[in-house]
């Protein structure tokens, strides 16, 4: 029993923490389903509260950002994030239901490291989440 308690908070500590931001639950309790499983999940619907929940010195592996959210939207966000210095080599995934996702990332000013339509394949998005924090 002692020894399955160790292998269980083993696997806790070494799974790859990854911080989704976006403005609607429903993206939060999908992505959790999809990906609790794999990965430490930290989910905030703001970019206030995900830069605060980062200022307390936590340190994901990956940030999935939507672009539409409350009090600023997620290309601000990444930009703050990317512009930072603790976090500008973090590996930002753009997740959005925007029109025209391919060419709003082109215009952006700094760095997305991938960038996926909502709606999206599981599959797809665990590989591409692998490729990034592998």
């Amino acid at each position: 029993m002692k020894r399955l308690l160790l292998n269980s908070i083993k696997k806790k500590a070494t799974k790859k923490h990854i911080l989704i931001v976006d403005g609607g639950l429903n993206l939060g309790k999908l992505l959790n389903f999809i990906l609790s499983s794999e990965y430490r999940l930290t989910i905030k619907t703001n970019g206030i509260d995900a830069l605060s929940w980062l200022e307390e010195g936590n340190d994901p592996d990956l940030v999935i950002s939507s672009l539409r959210m409350p009090y600023f939207d997620g290309s601000l966000f990444i930009q703050i994030l990317k512009l930072s210095g603790l976090y500008r080599n973090t590996p930002v995934m753009l997740l959005s239901g925007e029109e025209n996702l391919e060419e709003k990332v082109k215009e952006m000013t700094f760095k997305v490291d991938s960038y996926m339509e909502k709606p999206f394949n599981p599959t797809l998005l665990k590989n591409q989440i692998n490729s990034l924090i592998a």
